[in-house]
């Protein structure tokens, strides 16, 4: 068999690793290797290859190494608790800025406590001790857990689609962690722990500087929004897979649907009457990431505010590019249609200071294939009792409408915030679950391809990560659009999408991530999803017209 790196082959025989056959290679790379993709497949460097391969060698900077580096940390860190105060009830929760939000049942988090956690890690990391996959059958597993009496990666026995169970050992300790992992605990040099709010932060480096920790940004508003909705599913013991299954398959799935869908309703409402009692509001602005549900988001609180007198009326950045010649370029010489300054913030700012002292404006429609905005007679004007309602990219930077006064203006930040986990130890990523919507949704209305809607990704968060996430603590209100149920439902409209997609192509690792996140999941019904859900965006069978 040979393997193929960088061009050159080599040569490996039957049991050997791929770390065994590229540690000169591995020693040489100027960056810290910590796991790799053969043939388009995310695998540890301790990988045994049957076959021959080409080989790609992944450090920090790219996001599957990423995602293996805090993998390892959070291991670490349970390994660490575990031999310091036992069996404890340890969660972690969600991601605030290059950190996981972690807390403890039934033992105070002090100084002292996470001094003893973090120097126990780096001796533990410093032992640079092997991290060993272990498989069990099912009936082995059982058995285990019997014995055990854990909750460590149990969830893997309700799996019909699993085999076999994995766990991973270091020394005694096992624990069960979705994904590739470092192959021993040495690579995880750059971490913190840091006490914040009733919890603490397990930091890590960003992928742009892997060696350092950059400093900390506070996203108060967001941590409120999420910590809400995680409160809320704790007391309704929604907050794990394995607890959501349970109760679909104890009760059904009707009542889980209901309560997510009147939470959702709840929080609109919330907002309505928040721009109802500030009289001074004459325009809404909604922005966030894709795949968000915004139209939904959009259309709903519409219906909230006609019950509190006002009429929303929309208007369209899309209809304000610039001219095609105008347009900024990327570094690749492309057009940069993402960036501000491919909006007309002159005209667009003039316009609607015109409609807010209740002109009526000509209202220009942007042609996108010749690159020019044309006049075809649409016109505006805003009555007493309506209010603008815009919805983009740049919506919570104030450079958009900079000429609109502040106390006029009324932002709101949309993303699906999920909060559900896989088990405490693993968290499923708020990218992932709108990555889904956005392939069930591009394949079912755009007629995309999963693969297309994959290759496409890194782009669509590159922008969001420049456009979106720095400006969403401006927003005067926060709505999380996620369901606790959705996956469920996505799963059986997104399976057969990314089977599509073959081993053969580049596409095939993060297809094959996302199956077996859904294979999580029980099979959820649609008929108990109102019209009216966001969810219908992304399925159909919405009640809106998009």
């Amino acid at each position: 068999m040979k393997l193929i790196y960088k061009e050159k082959e080599y040569e490996i025989n039957q049991g050997e690793s791929i770390f065994d056959v590229l540690k000169e290679e591995i020693k040489k790379s100027n960056t810290d290797i910590i796991t790799c993709n053969f043939n388009n497949e995310i695998k540890s460097l301790n990988y045994k290859p049957e076959e021959s391969g080409k080989v790609e060698l992944l450090d920090y900077t790219n996001t599957e190494g990423k995602r293996v580096y805090v993998r390892g940390i959070m291991y670490i860190m349970a390994m660490a608790i575990h031999e310091l105060y036992g069996d404890i009830e340890l969660t972690i929760n969600y991601q605030l800025d290059n950190s996981m939000f972690c807390t403890f049942e039934k033992l105070e988090i002090t100084e002292e406590v996470l001094s003893n956690i973090k120097n126990k890690m780096k001796e533990i990391i410093e032992d640079n001790l092997p991290i060993t996959k272990i498989k069990m059958t099912q009936e082995e597993a059982e058995a285990f857990y019997e014995k055990e009496k854990t909750l460590r990666g149990i969830l893997q026995i309700d799996m019909e689609t699993k085999e076999k169970v994995s766990l991973y050992y270091c020394k005694d300790y096992y624990n069960y962690f979705y994904g590739v992992m470092p192959i021993s605990t040495g690579y995880m040099k750059v971490f913190d722990l840091v006490k914040y709010s009733k919890g603490y932060l397990l930091r890590y480096p960003s992928k742009k500087n892997p060696k350092e920790l950059q400093e900390f940004r506070d996203n108060k508003k967001l941590m409120s929004t999420l910590q809400e909705y995680e409160d809320i599913h704790a007391v309704l013991k929604l907050n794990t897979i394995y607890r959501l299954n349970k109760r679909f398959e104890e009760d059904g799935a009707k009542e889980t649907i209901l309560l997510a869908e009147a939470l959702h309703e709840k929080k609109i409402s919330d907002i309505a009457d928040k721009i109802a009692k500030n009289d001074k509001v004459k325009m809404i602005l909604i922005a966030g990431p894709s795949s968000s549900g915004k139209t939904t988001f959009a259309k709903r609180l519409g219906i909230q505010l006609k019950l509190n007198g006002i009429e929303p009326k929309t208007l369209s950045v899309d209809n304000y590019f610039v001219e095609r010649e105008q347009n900024p370029v990327d570094e690749n010489g492309k057009y940069d249609f993402e960036c501000l300054e491919a909006v007309d913030l002159r005209l667009f700012n003039e316009n609607i200071l015109r409609l807010l002292a209740g002109e009526e404006v000509e209202i220009p429609t942007f042609d996108f294939e010749t690159g020019h905005k044309q006049y075809l007679g649409n016109k505006m004007k805003l009555e007493k009792n309506e209010v603008l309602v815009v919805e983009g990219i740049h919506c919570l930077n104030d450079k958009l409408t900079e000429a609109i006064p502040l106390d006029q203006k009324f932002k709101v930040y949309i993303s699906a915030l999920t909060v559900l986990n896989i088990d405490y130890y693993n968290r499923i990523s708020t990218t992932d679950t709108r990555l889904i919507r956005r392939i069930v949704r591009d394949y079912k209305y755009r007629h995309y391809s999963a693969k297309d809607t994959i290759s496409r990704w890194y782009s669509v968060n590159k922008g969001e990560e420049s456009y979106i996430y720095p400006y969403q603590e401006e927003a005067d209100s926060m709505f999380n659009s996620s369901i606790v149920y959705e996956l469920g439902v996505l799963k059986k409209y997104a399976l057969p999408i990314l089977k599509e997609i073959n081993k053969t192509d580049p596409e095939y690792a993060e297809a094959k991530r996302l199956i077996t996140l859904l294979n999580y999941f029980k099979d959820i019904p649609d008929e108990y999803i109102p019209e009216s859900s966001l969810l219908r965006e992304f399925i159909g069978g919405s009640i809106f017209e998009y």
